[in-house]
């Protein structure tokens, strides 16, 4: 097998073994994506509750429903965490990723880094 043959082999193996390490981040971020979305939809409603509390019960009504608007809170900041802890849990992923292709194959990690920097400097410029 020829030099060249050998070094694209070591090309599409590494692209392929980081597409196949980046699968579990695109998906964990499809779900950070929804849980950052019903995060919106529940401080929306619980700002809707509020307001309506207010206006029609005042200060009375609100010292009722506060204990509700309390555990609202705090399920928005528990899923806040959860979405936090799961960006970071994808970065870890990708960062280990990177780590065992540099170790297996370091200078074919190097020619796809380089070349995709060569791309994004070309996007870049345009």
């Amino acid at each position: 097998m020829s030099t060249t043959a050998s070094f694209s082999n070591n090309v599409r193996e590494t692209d392929k073994e980081a597409r196949e390490a980046r699968k579990p981040a695109f998906e964990t971020s499809s779900a950070i994506q929804t849980d950052l979305q019903t995060l919106r939809d529940e401080f929306r409603r619980l700002a809707e509750q509020v307001g309506e509390v207010i206006t029609a019960k005042g200060s009375a009504a609100w010292q009722q429903a506060r204990p509700a608007v309390d555990s609202v809170v705090s399920d928005a900041q528990k899923k806040g965490r959860e979405a936090a802890d799961a960006v970071g849990e994808v970065s870890d992923n990708f960062v280990a990723a990177i780590d065992e292709s540099i170790k297996n194959r370091p200078y074919t990690t190097l020619a796809i880094f380089a070349g995709l920097g060569f791309v994004l400097g070309a996007m870049w410029r345009r």
